[in-house]
This record gives structure tokens, C-alpha cells and sequence, in this order.
């Protein structure tokens, strides 16, 4: 049986895993966004202190994913349901992209449009929202298509702790050795963070300041 003739017997399952591994990358990258956002645009604007934060995101990124899942799965409440786990977890692995391009992108505007935005009278959060923001927007985003990239790969290992999405065809394929159960969920994942990625990075190319 080919990888195709697979495909065509099991779309109804396919599609199901693909949609499972959606909803886990799309809710950690929402969650990534909604804290490293903020987290970027304070450490910007007191720069003092981007060191201690910006090296707890590193340092989360170096903790092997298993080894992640692991120690998560004693905590009340989130070892109850694996999608919550999975989800908190991409959610820590993306933080690092997200906060470090925030920071990065508000850094590197221009000071003279800085000045001459605080020279025709705009508040700190004018500035903020009106000129830096904007003009950061390409580096933001870039970001989070990397953020969205580290989700749809580190998703697969959520089935090893029964949160489903496309990686129990590969673990399942393992346990089997079927190169086809690997390649159902191998193929697909590959695609999506394909996609994702041409997306945002169309996205960011059409914001970048001109």
C-alpha cells in the first residue's frame, strides 16, 4: 500500500489529526502572542531588564519536549487533560521567537522618529501605538511565523502524551515500523509549516516600512 492509497482510504482520520494539530498550534500560538507580546514591549521600553527574561526563554527553549511534558503532568489541573498540557507547553517553546522579535522590533526604530514623534506632543503610549508598533510590525511578525513553525513541529511529540494531532501516525508508525502511518503524519505536518510560514511571511513582507 502507498503513502497516496493510505491517504485515500483514511482522509476521514487525516483530517481529523490534521484539525486536532491546528486547534493545539493555533491556542499556543494565540497564548504566546497574548504574553510575549506584552512581555517584549516591556522589556523594550526598560531594557534593564530583557537579560533575566529574555535567558528564562532561552532556557525553556533548551529543555527537551518529552522531558517538558513530563514535568508538566503533575501539575492539578493541566495533567487532567492532555490538550491543556500540550497547549501550555508549545505555548512556553514559543514564547522565546515572539518576545525576543518584539523587543527587538521596538529597539530598532529609528530614535530621530522617536524624537520627532515626542516633538509634536505624543504621549509614551502614542508613541507606542502610532509609530513604534507600526514600524516594528515586519520584525513582530517575523516572530511569530517562527513561533507558528516551532508549534507545528513540537506538536507531533503532544501524542505521546495522548493529545492527539498528526504525530500519533508517527508514533504509531514507529511502534508498527509502517513508513506509511509516519509519512500520514510526517507529510502533513511538513505541509502546514510550509504554509504557515509562506503565509506570515507574505503577511510580513506586505507590512515591512517602506
Amino acid at each position: 500500500m502507498n503513502f497516496f492509497h493510505f491517504i485515500g482510504q483514511n482522509h476521514a482520520q487525516v483530517l481529523e489529526l490534521t484539525l486536532e494539530h491546528l486547534w493545539l498550534v493555533g491556542w499556543s500560538t494565540f497564548f504566546a502572542i497574548v504574553i510575549g507580546l506584552p512581555l517584549g514591549i516591556a522589556i523594550a521600553r526598560h531594557p534593564a531588564s530583557s537579560k533575566p527574561v529574555l535567558t528564562v526563554a532561552n532556557i525553556i527553549q533548551t529543555i527537551p519536549s518529552l522531558a517538558l511534558f513530563g514535568f508538566l503532568l503533575p501539575v492539578p489541573w493541566l495533567g487532567d487533560r492532555a490538550d491543556r498540557l500540550a497547549i501550555l507547553a508549545l505555548t512556553l517553546y514559543a514564547l522565546l521567537p515572539v518576545i525576543r522579535n518584539t523587543y527587538t522590533g521596538i529597539r530598532g526604530v529609528d530614535p530621530a522618529v522617536v524624537e520627532a514623534g515626542r516633538g509634536m506632543g505624543l504621549t509614551d503610549s502614542q508613541l507606542l501605538f502610532q509609530v513604534q508598533l507600526p514600524l516594528a510590525l515586519s520584525v513582530i511578525l517575523s516572530g511569530v511565523r517562527v513561533a507558528i513553525v516551532i508549534s507545528v513541529g513540537l506538536a507531533t511529540i503532544a501524542a505521546a502524551i495522548g493529545a492527539g494531532g498528526l504525530g500519533e501516525f508517527i508514533f504509531r508508525g514507529l511502534a508498527m515500523v509502517n513508513n506509511q502511518l509516519i509519512l500520514a503524519g510526517a507529510i502533513p505536518a511538513a505541509l502546514l509549516a510550509l504554509v504557515a510560514d509562506f503565509s506570515v511571511g507574505w503577511l510580513e513582507r506586505r507590512l515591512q516600512p517602506r
